[in-house]
C-alpha cells in the first residue's frame, strides 16, 4: 500500500464532506459560532431571574457547543490525516482561539448555577418541565458548592489558574524537545540515535545487548537532570495539594476523584487488591524468564515478546469481518450499525501515510458519525486494535443516539470499558476458533501483556502518585533522592524477588507524563477490571446479560459513571471486580503454560 495519501483509495479514508460539504460551509459555521459566543454573555443577567431565563441559557449553550464541536471535529480530523498540511494546522489554531473565546464568554455559568437556591430550582422545574433536561448539569454544578469560594476568591483563582500548569508545561517541553539521549549500536552494529519515543521498541529487541544499551543510555540522561525533574514535580504536586486544601477537600486525592464522581475508596480498593495478588504477576515474569532462557530476568528484559509475532497477515476486509463476527453477539442494531459505518459511511481512516498521525483512536461528536483512525498494516495486533476502537465508536453511537446533546458524552472513568470489552471478546473468540498453535500463543501473549501493562503497571503508577501527594501534604519536599527511593521501592514490590530491579529504574518516574495529570492513571486499571467482569458475564450469561450491557452503553453522560456501570451490574466499590480481572490474567497464564509446554 502506498504511503502517499492521495493514492490511497477513497473507501479507506475519512470523507470530510460528511461533516461539511465545502470549506465555505465550515467558514459559515465558524462565523455563526463566533456570533453565538459574542452574544452569550447577555445570559449573565437573566439566567438566575426566572425559569425561562435559565432554560434559555441552557438552550443557547447547547446550540453553541454543538456548532463548536462540529467545527473542531472537521479541523482536527483533517489535520490528523496530514499533520504536515499548514492549511489544517492554521485551522486548528483558529479553533483553539475560538475555544478560548468561548471559555471567557461562558465563565459566569457555573458560579451562577452554584448560587441558585435548590428550592427555587425545584419550583422552576415544576413551572417549566423542559428544564428537567438539564437537571444533571445543574446538579453537577451545585455539588461543587461546598468547595466554592467567595466571588473575590474565585476571581483570584481564575486569574492565577493560567500559571498553575507551568510545571507540567515546562516538563513537557524539556522532556520532549530539549533532552537528547545519545546513540546506541543496533542489532546490526550500526550507531543509531535513541529517543524517548523509540525506547520501548528497542526494549523489545531480541538482542539483549540492544535492550541493555537502550535501558542504561536512556536513564543515564534522565539521572543527569533529576534535580530539575524533581523540582518540577514537587511544584506540580504542591499546586494540586494547595488547591485541594484551599477548596476544603480532605486531600488532593479526594479532590481529584470528586470530579470523577467517585470516592477514594475506589482508588484504594484497586491498590490494595492488586497488592494482595502480586503473585499472579510474578508467575507471568517466571514464564518470561523461562521462555527467554535467562538465568536472571532484568528490567530491560520484560518487554521482550515471549514468542515471535504471528506471521498471519490480514487484509483490512478480513479484519473487518473478524471485528463484525466478534460483535454479532450484541444484536442487530450494534452489528448492522458498525457494518454500515465501516463499509458505507467511511468511519475508518485505515492505512498509514506520509504525515498522518500515528497510533489509533476513535473520535466524533453529537452531530457527526463516529470516526476511527488506524494505521493498519495487517498484523493480529492491528485487528485487535480495530476491535478496540470499534468499541469506543459504538459506545459513542449509543450514547449520542439515546441522549440529548448535553447528556451524550460518557465520562473518562468509563471511557475504556466498551473498547476493552471488544478487545477481550475478539481475543477470546479467536482462541476458541483458531487451529493454529502459533496464533493461539500470540493471542494469549497479547492478553497477558494487556493485563500486565494496564492493570498492574498503571496501579503501580497510581500507588507512587498517591504516595508522592501524601508526602507533600505531610510537609515533605519531593527531592530527587526522595522520589527515586520512593519509586524504586514500589518497583521492587511490583516485580518481586525473581526480577533484578536495576538501579537505573529509580529514575523512571521522570519519563511518565501522566504524573502531571493527577490521579488519572488509575482509571485505566479500573476500566480493564470492569471490562473483564463484563466479558465474563457476556460469555456465561448470554442474551440475558447482553441487554444490560447495551443499556450501559446507552447511558452516555445521563448518569454518574458508577451508576452507569451499575446498569451493567458492575459495582466498582466491590474489590471483587478488580479480583475478577486478576483471575482472568491468572487463567490466561495457565493457558499459555499448558499450550507452550
Amino acid at each position: 500500500m502506498t504511503n502517499v495519501r492521495a493514492e490511497i483509495p477513497a473507501k479507506y479514508k475519512w470523507d470530510m464532506t460528511n461533516i461539511y460539504k465545502t470549506e465555505q460551509d465550515f467558514d459559515a459555521d465558524y462565523q455563526k459560532a463566533a456570533d453565538m459566543i459574542a452574544a452569550f454573555p447577555a445570559h449573565a443577567s437573566t439566567m438566575s431571574e426566572s425559569a425561562q431565563g435559565l432554560l434559555s441559557m441552557f438552550e443557547d449553550m447547547t446550540a453553541m457547543m454543538r456548532v463548536v464541536e462540529k467545527l473542531y471535529m472537521y479541523a482536527h480530523l483533517s489535520s490528523d490525516a496530514d499533520t504536515t498540511d499548514n492549511h489544517y494546522l492554521a485551522m486548528m489554531g483558529k479553533m483553539r482561539n475560538l475555544f478560548n473565546k468561548l471559555s471567557v464568554a461562558a465563565f459566569f455559568v457555573t458560579p451562577a448555577l452554584i448560587r441558585l437556591d435548590e428550592q427555587k430550582v425545584a419550583a422552576w422545574m415544576e413551572e417549566c418541565p423542559a428544564l428537567r433536561e438539564f437537571e444533571r448539569d445543574i446538579w453537577l454544578a451545585q455539588r461543587e458548592k461546598p468547595h466554592t469560594l467567595s466571588d473575590e476568591c474565585e476571581k483570584l483563582m481564575a486569574d492565577i489558574s493560567a500559571g498553575m500548569g507551568a510545571a507540567a508545561n515546562v516538563r513537557s517541553i524539556f522532556a520532549n524537545a530539549d533532552l537528547t539521549f545519545g546513540k546506541i549500536k543496533d542489532e546490526n552494529g550500526k550507531m543509531v540515535q535513541l529517543n524517548d519515543a523509540t525506547y520501548v521498541s528497542k526494549l523489545m529487541s531480541s538482542d539483549r545487548r540492544v535492550r541493555r544499551a537502550a535501558f542504561t543510555t536512556l536513564y543515564k540522561t534522565y539521572t543527569q537532570f533529576g534535580n530539575t525533574f524533581a523540582t518540577l514535580y514537587n511544584a506540580y504536586v504542591k499546586e494540586r495539594t494547595t488547591a485541594a486544601r484551599v477548596r476544603g477537600y480532605e486531600d488532593s486525592l479526594t479532590a481529584s476523584v470528586f470530579r470523577d464522581e467517585v470516592t477514594p475508596e475506589i482508588y484504594n480498593n484497586l491498590i490494595n487488591t492488586v497488592s494482595d495478588n502480586l503473585g499472579v504477576l510474578f508467575d507471568y515474569y517466571a514464564i518470561k524468564k523461562k521462555a527467554l532462557g535467562l538465568s536472571k530476568l532484568h528490567l530491560y528484559d520484560i518487554y521482550t515478546p515471549l514468542i515471535a509475532e504471528c506471521e498471519k497477515e490480514y487484509s483490512f476486509e478480513e479484519a473487518t469481518e473478524e471485528v463484525l463476527k466478534t460483535v454479532e453477539i450484541f444484536g442487530a442494531e450494534y452489528h448492522d450499525t458498525l457494518e454500515k459505518g465501516i463499509k458505507e459511511q467511511n468511519w475508518v481512516d485505515v492505512y498509514p501515510s506520509r504525515g498522518k498521525r500515528g497510533g489509533a483512536y476513535s473520535s466524533g461528536c453529537y452531530d457527526t458519525q463516529p470516526y476511527m483512525l488506524l494505521n493498519f498494516v495487517g498484523t493480529l495486533d492491528n485487528v485487535s486494535t480495530f476491535a478496540h476502537e470499534s468499541g469506543h465508536s459504538m459506545h459513542s453511537y449509543f450514547s449520542r443516539k439515546y441522549n440529548a446533546p448535553q447528556n451524550s458524552s460518557y465520562t473518562i472513568f468509563v471511557a475504556e470499558v466498551a473498547s476493552t470489552v471488544n478487545e477481550l471478546l475478539f481475543c477470546h473468540r479467536k482462541l476458541r476458533e483458531s487451529d493454529s498453535k502459533e496464533e493461539k500463543l500470540a493471542i494469549l501473549n497479547q492478553i497477558m501483556e494487556t493485563y500486565k501493562g494496564t492493570l498492574y503497571r498503571q496501579t503501580m503508577f497510581a500507588e507512587f502518585e498517591k504516595t508522592a501527594h501524601a508526602m507533600v501534604e505531610g510537609g515533605a519536599t519531593l527531592t530527587k533522592d526522595v522520589l527515586c527511593k520512593t519509586y524504586y521501592d514500589i518497583v521492587c514490590k511490583y516485580f518481586g524477588p525473581d526480577v533484578v530491579c536495576d538501579k537505573e529504574i529509580a529514575n523512571e518516574w521522570m519519563r511518565i507524563p501522566h504524573f502531571y495529570t493527577n490521579f488519572y492513571v488509575y482509571k485505566y486499571a479500573t476500566c480493564i477490571s470492569a471490562a473483564s467482569t463484563i466479558v465474563h458475564r457476556i460469555e456465561t450469561e448470554g442474551e440475558e446479560y447482553i441487554g444490560k450491557y447495551i443499556d450501559f452503553l446507552k447511558c452516555g453522560g445521563s448518569k454518574s459513571p458508577l451508576d452507569s456501570l451499575l446498569v451493567a451490574g458492575i459495582d466498582m466499590r466491590d474489590p471483587q471486580v478488580v479480583k475478577n480481572a486478576i483471575d482472568d490474567f491468572a487463567a490466561t497464564i495457565a493457558q499459555y503454560k499448558e499450550l507452550s509446554e
